[in-house]
């Protein structure tokens, strides 16, 4: 019996060892493959760009007119708010990314050649969700790092520091809220099977709700729980605990929670939609 189970075990292992090891294999082809098409450096240097040249802009403007605040706006006032605002255009970008990289499958007809080249549609689908997500990851460390250094030049003597409380957590959750986002379309336009659709529905989304629908009175209890939305505590985009407008219904971590879940439904949609419909 010990025997069995000793040789059950060690087939176990083996066959996980080989799973990793083919998943790795298609990750590696991937990356390839995104870094052979020219809209992907274009759409990551326009994520940077956006991200750290509007933060500046945005410090730079707060900065100026701190002196015509109120004494309780002085009082209230975040510099992360300013620094991370300009993330909710520079998103978009990167969104374009993770939408392109799973839509221009479909779209240029490679979805056949890439499931002849890789049948098993699990390991097809892994793979390129994971060449997207380490790509959307570097990007977003890379953006956010940017982005906080330009907004701080730009505050002047109102910047705060990446010791100040708040600041690492803040920091560490514009990297993930980035990620993420870019993760959850890539999920979008694989149950879309195409980039027009998603494109359309994605960024007029983004854009509106960053541009405070989700702060709308009557629409605020759905909208805050919106993809875009639930990371605005975290990053300091939501109002403080116990604003009637601009505060949410959960923490930041929460909020986060929230995200990976819509992550993991998108992605999750797109697999059975792969799955269950030809090529």
């Amino acid at each position: 019996m010990n025997v069995a189970s000793a040789s059950a075990s060690a087939r176990s292992r083996q066959q996980a060892a080989g799973h990793i090891t083919a998943l790795r294999a298609v990750a590696a082809a991937e990356w390839t493959k995104i870094w052979t098409v020219r809209s992907t450096l274009l759409t990551l240097l326009l994520t940077l760009a956006l991200g750290a040249g509007l933060g500046y802009l945005v410090g730079a403007g707060v900065a100026g007119g701190f002196t015509h605040m109120t004494p309780q706006q002085q009082e209230t006032f975040d510099p992360l708010f300013a620094t991370f605002y300009s993330l909710t255009l520079g998103q978009l970008p990167l969104v374009v990314f993770g939408v392109l990289l799973v839509g221009t499958e479909y779209t240029s007809g490679t979805i056949k050649v890439s499931l002849a080249a890789v049948p098993r549609r699990g390991l097809f689908y892994g793979g390129k969700a994971l060449a997207g997500l380490l790509t959307a990851l570097c990007t977003s460390v890379v953006t956010v790092a940017a982005t906080f250094f330009a907004a701080q030049a730009g505050l002047g003597p109102y910047a705060t520091s990446l010791g100040a409380e708040g600041v690492p957590q803040a920091v560490v959750g514009a990297c993930l809220y980035l990620t993420l986002i870019c993760v959850f379309a890539m999920g979008v336009a694989a149950m879309l099977r195409g980039s027009t659709g998603p494109l359309a529905i994605l960024l007029p989304l983004l854009f509106l709700g960053s541009q405070g629908l989700g702060n709308v009175p009557g629409l605020k209890k759905v909208t805050q729980y919106l993809p875009d939305q639930v990371a605005a505590v975290i990053m300091h985009l939501a109002g403080p605990p116990g604003d009637p407008r601009f505060s949410r219904d959960f923490d930041a971590w929460t909020g986060m929670g929230i995200l990976g879940l819509w992550v993991v439904l998108a992605l999750a949609g797109g697999y059975l939609v792969l799955r269950r419909r030809d090529a």
